[in-house]
């Protein structure tokens, strides 16, 4: 035997092992096959693959045979357990040991996913259950449906007026935007029991800082302080959204602007540090401050906004210069931050310089600041809004400088 057929071997008896072993560990339910089972089989399914390919077929139909009358003995027992993971994985380590023979290194990647998503069984339960809503599945069927029908068929080449409409970039740069939005939901919705107001102000600025903002100086008229922090947690949501969306239209801006967007990050979260420490425990859940981000109002909405910002921002260059893209974008911020940073960075490096690009997202998110602290005034009130100013204000300070140097 030569040390390849040997690494061979080994691989697919360690690939076996792994998954029996984390089969026994689960004690949720009577399991066929553990870890002396599972080796044999991925071994099984290597031999097969040595000899030919016909043995690998004729081995893989035993496999499932043996795995079908597992499971039909399981539900003739008098306590049934109707799950098929075992069963499964059993079929996938037979799989494996095959793929082993062929491509080791592929089957050792494959082999520890396969454990990992075993081991996560009520982590992904509670996701399911708990954590995503009908409504949730939903929506996301919906964009993905979307996103992977729709989006092969649109025609990748630019279009429209200045040629900077490109329907299959426009479409890549609205799903960036809303499924970063849902890490966001998610994460707020994962977390929100244990840290309340703080990490649904986190998870709600990546749907919309504005409206976060808006709904956080309605609960200061309720609960006060807690408020403040939660607010500027959503302005860390926007600075680090601001570095992902650009880094989908133009990576050389977005890296231009991380060290800032890095620098007012480090302030904030300084800054909610210090007055968190000051606020008292609080078990309250406000998981109803972030809204769904996912949908197909939402997003179509979302590329109007961004094929609009697209041709005054690029005609705003071509008859006014660079400042008139920056002018542009600082308006556009006024609705949509990111929206108006994407258009901004699509530009460059060809129609406007890297510097003029990374300039108008700053202008954007200067707008977009004061459109906060204005929506702060109305909902929270001249204290939440002059506290909330004052907070912001070294963000600011450091975030331009940054950018200037």
């Amino acid at each position: 035997m030569d040390l390849a057929a040997a690494a061979a071997l080994a691989t697919a008896l360690a690939i076996g092992l792994l998954l029996g072993v984390e089969r026994e560990h689960d004690v949720t339910g009577r399991r066929p096959a553990g870890s002396r089972t599972f080796p044999l089989i991925a071994l099984a399914g290597a031999v097969a693959a040595a000899l030919s390919p016909a043995v690998v077929a004729v081995g893989f139909a035993g496999v499932s045979a043996l795995v079908v009358l597992w499971y039909w003995r399981e539900l003739r027992s008098a306590e049934p357990d109707v799950g098929a993971t075992t069963e499964v994985a059993a079929v996938v380590a037979y799989l494996l040991g095959a793929l082993a023979w062929h491509r080791p290194q592929l089957a050792v990647a494959a082999g520890v996913l396969v454990a990992v998503l075993l081991a996560a069984k009520r982590p992904l339960h509670r996701f399911a259950t708990r954590l995503v809503s009908d409504r949730d599945v939903t929506d996301a069927m919906t964009v993905f449906v979307v996103a992977f029908v729709v989006l092969p068929l649109l025609p990748n080449r630019p279009l429209g007026p200045y040629g900077v409409l490109n329907p299959a970039k426009v479409w890549g740069l609205v799903l960036a935007v809303t499924l970063i939005g849902w890490a966001g939901y998610l994460a707020a919705r994962a977390l929100g029991r244990r840290w309340g107001l703080l990490v649904a102000g986190f998870g709600g600025g990546f749907v919309s800082g504005s409206a976060t903002t808006a709904v956080m100086g309605r609960r200061f008229r309720e609960v006060g302080a807690p408020a403040v922090p939660a607010a500027l947690a959503a302005n860390v949501s926007t600075l680090a959204q601001l570095v992902a969306v650009t880094a989908v239209a133009s990576p050389v801006v977005s890296l231009r602007l991380l060290p800032a967007a890095a620098t007012g990050v480090v302030v904030l979260l300084a800054e909610i540090a210090w007055l968190t420490w000051r606020l008292p425990e609080s078990g309250e859940e406000h998981d109803e401050v972030v809204e769904r981000p996912l949908s197909l109002r939402a997003a179509v909405g979302l590329a109007l906004v961004l094929v609009t910002l697209l041709v005054v921002t690029r005609g705003a260059a071509e008859w006014l210069g660079g400042g008139g893209a920056v002018l542009a974008a600082g308006l556009g911020g006024l609705a949509d931050a990111h929206a108006s940073a994407i258009a901004a960075a699509s530009l460059a490096p060809g129609t406007i310089p890297v510097s003029t690009a990374v300039l108008a997202c700053g202008a954007a998110l200067a707008a977009n600041t004061v459109v906060k602290l204005v929506l702060a005034l109305v909902a929270g009130g001249p204290r939440f809004a002059l506290g909330l100013a004052g907070w912001l204000l070294p963000v600011v300070a450091a975030f331009a400088g940054v950018v200037a140097l």
